[in-house]
């Protein structure tokens, strides 16, 4: 048995199909018998080039272990598969039991996003009715408006002397 990493990218308008696509690639791996040590489900990701004329491609990540001549069997039958815009099956010799990279950077992001969400300001409660706040400013009287005129003149003259 051989262990194998494989990378799926999905059209990215069917990523709310992915929960579909990810039963049926299980059925067929295991009709194959292929065992599914990991999965992980990264989501949709911006793609370094277009594909297919797509910018964007839903990620799906496996950590598979299985007979090699059935792998060519599975990528005949993926092939043709109108979903799948990529696939990718690398041979390795032993699984990390970790997460990958790809999974951490989109948690990462979503976090980011979050925090964003949360620092940015919230609305302000409207103030007190007009009418209390008239009440009490009556003792504060509006500046002359003819007098700051007068200043700013002053100001000019003296500048042009």
């Amino acid at each position: 048995m051989k262990k194998y990493e494989a990378v799926i990218i999905l059209n990215p308008n069917l990523s709310s199909k992915a929960d579909d696509f990810i039963k049926d690639f299980k059925k067929l791996l295991e009709a194959n018998t292929f065992k599914i040590s990991k999965q992980e489900d990264v989501g949709r990701r911006q793609l370094s080039y277009s594909i297919n004329n797509h910018n964007k491609g839903h990620y799906l990540l496996f950590n598979i272990e299985g007979d090699p001549s059935k792998l060519i069997e599975i990528e005949n039958k993926i092939k043709y598969d109108e979903s799948i815009i990529r696939h990718l099956f690398v041979s390795v010799k032993n699984h990390s039991g970790e997460d990958s990279q790809l999974l951490l950077d989109s948690k990462n992001k979503k976090n980011e996003a979050e925090d964003v969400v949360e620092k940015e300001p919230k609305v302000k409660q409207p103030k007190e009715d007009k009418k209390e706040n008239l009440d009490n400013n009556k003792d504060v009287k509006p500046e002359d408006s003819e007098s700051k005129e007068d200043d700013k003149i002053e100001e000019k003259e003296d500048k042009d002397e």
